[in-house]
């Protein structure tokens, strides 16, 4: 259902590297890209993540609540791409760990403090 997610910017080339790099290691690309807007992910009809400067023009703001989701296979893989983000500049918001019964979760803040997290549902 959900085709691709935006996050805005103000740190654009900056993002880019650290998008590059972070999605490297879940096998993802850029599949699209302008001057203003990077999408990344596995094939043009599989979801996507990207970044974006405002349209506006004006500052790009983190959204209090707002949370984008990596799915990955493993736990092994979500404590792979949090230690990633963090070394990469993004900040913590939550060590990986269980969460609830089944959902195994990392949560982390990209360069421009937009809030994500790498997540495994364990079947447990």
């Amino acid at each position: 259902m959900i085709g691709y997610a935006t996050m805005g910017t103000n740190r654009y080339d900056e993002a880019a590297k650290f998008y590059d790099e972070l999605f490297a290691d879940l096998g993802a690309g850029r599949i699209f890209e302008s001057d203003r807007f990077i999408a990344w992910g596995t094939g043009m009809t599989s979801p996507a993540l990207s970044i974006a400067k405002p349209y506006d023009g004006k500052p790009a703001t983190v959204g209090n609540g707002v949370m984008v989701a990596l799915a990955v296979d493993s736990n092994d893989k979500v404590d792979a791409i949090y230690a990633k983000a963090l070394a990469l500049g993004g900040t913590d918001e939550g060590a990986p760990g269980p969460r609830v019964e089944g959902f195994y979760a990392g949560y982390f803040r990209d360069l421009d403090g937009n809030k994500l997290n790498a997540f495994c549902m364990t079947g447990g």
